[in-house]
Order: structure tokens, then sequence, then C-alpha cells
């Protein structure tokens, strides 16, 4: 009695059990956690926008706030992604004061 093909089985059995094991799904929720301080952001700098640049977009720079005070984050290229729309990072006065919204991808 051959008992190759039985091993072979156990040893495809116990590779997709582990593979199983070790796979963990993507993300799909996003978790966002928000302050609203007292002191409005400055007006937005001036950039010179760089030439396009295939397949990426441009995330315009925006005023970040540091714990003390409100810092200027320059812009920079996100690759693109088919079917969405880049959404750049913007400042909402609020009840409680200034509330920052990171850029995202919206549809």
């Amino acid at each position: 009695m051959n008992s190759l093909p039985l091993k072979l089985a156990l040893l495809a059995g116990l590779g997709l059990t582990s593979a199983g094991a070790l796979y963990t799904p993507p993300a799909v929720a996003q978790v966002s956690v928000g302050v609203g301080i007292g002191i409005a952001p400055p007006a937005p700098r001036y950039e010179r926008v760089p030439p396009p640049r295939a397949g990426y977009v441009w995330a315009p720079g925006y005023w970040r706030w540091d714990g003390r005070r409100h810092v200027w984050a320059g812009g920079y290229w996100v690759r693109a992604r088919p079917g969405y729309h880049y959404r750049p990072a913007y400042w909402v006065r609020g009840r409680d004061g200034w509330r920052f919204h990171q850029g995202y991808w919206g549809r």
C-alpha cells in the first residue's frame, strides 16, 4: 500500500489550515478622534502646484494643529484611486471650536 497520496493530502490540509489561521482581512472601518480648538486656522498659504503626474492626485497643503499652534503641512502627491475623488483636508467651525477633517477619498 502506497501512503504518498495520504501524506500529500495531510500536507495540503495542514497548509490550508495554517494559511486560514494566518490570514487577516483588511480593515474596513475607520476610527476618527477629533478635538475642538478655540483658535481659527490662518488663511491657506499659496502653493505652486507641480506639473501633473500620471497616476497621482495633488493633495494641497493645510494647517495642522500640533497641540499648541497651527503648523503648515505642505502639499503632496497621493496615488490615484480609479472611481474615487480626492477630498482635501479642511477645518470646520462648530459649537466647541474648530475641528480638523483629514483628506479622504470619496465616490
